[in-house]
C-alpha cells in the first residue's frame, strides 16, 4: 500500500469545514501508518501490556467509533453496531479473514458515510448520547479526540514493529 496523499484543511475555513479537514487528515494519517507493513506486521501486539491493540485494530477501532458516534447517534442511522457491550476489546481483533485492504476498505467507507452525515447535520442541534443530551458539535469534538490519541498510539506502534517514524 502507497501512502496517500495528506493536505492539511486550509485556513479559510469555519469550524465545520475545519473539523471535516482534520477528520480526513488524520484518517489520511492512519492509513499511511499502515504502508510499508506486511499483513503480519499489521497484526503485530508489541506492547505486553496490550496484548489486542496492533496497527490494523486500532483502525478497526477507530472505525467502529465513527459508526457509533458518527453514523448512530448523529446520523440516526440503523446500522449494526460495531462494538460489543461485553467484550471490551471485540473491535480490535483481527479475524484470520481480515487483511490490510480489508481494514482500510470499511474505514475508508465508514469516512464516506461520516462526511454525508456531517454534512447533512445540525451541529449545534441536540442528539441522545450514551449519557443523555449531547450537542453534536461536542460529540464531534470527542470523535477528533479519540482519533488523535489513537493515532499517537499508531505512531508508538508503528516505532516499535519496525521503526518507522514521521506523520
Amino acid at each position: 500500500m502507497e501512502p496517500r496523499d495528506r493536505p492539511w484543511p486550509g485556513d479559510d475555513l469555519n469550524l465545520p469545514q475545519s473539523t471535516i479537514g482534520f477528520c480526513q487528515f488524520i484518517q489520511t494519517t492512519v492509513v499511511n501508518k499502515l504502508a510499508g507493513l506486511d499483513e503480519h506486521q499489521a497484526r503485530a501486539t508489541p506492547l505486553k501490556s496490550s496484548p489486542v491493540m496492533s496497527p490494523l485494530g486500532l483502525v478497526k477501532h477507530l472505525t467502529a467509533v465513527q459508526r457509533q458516534h458518527i453514523q448512530r447517534t448523529i446520523g440516526g442511522q440503523d446500522l449494526p453496531s460495531l462494538w460489543r457491550d461485553d467484550d471490551y476489546d471485540y473491535e480490535f481483533r483481527v479475524g484470520a479473514d481480515e487483511t490490510i485492504a480489508s481494514i482500510v476498505a470499511a474505514y475508508d467507507a465508514e469516512w464516506e458515510r461520516s462526511q454525508t452525515t456531517l454534512r447533512a447535520a445540525d451541529w449545534s442541534a441536540f442528539v441522545e448520547g450514551k449519557e443523555g443530551p449531547v450537542r453534536v458539535e461536542r460529540l464531534l469534538l470527542d470523535v477528533l479526540q479519540e482519533s488523535a490519541r489513537h493515532l499517537g498510539q499508531l505512531d508508538v506502534l508503528r516505532e516499535l514493529i519496525d521503526g518507522g517514524r514521521g506523520e
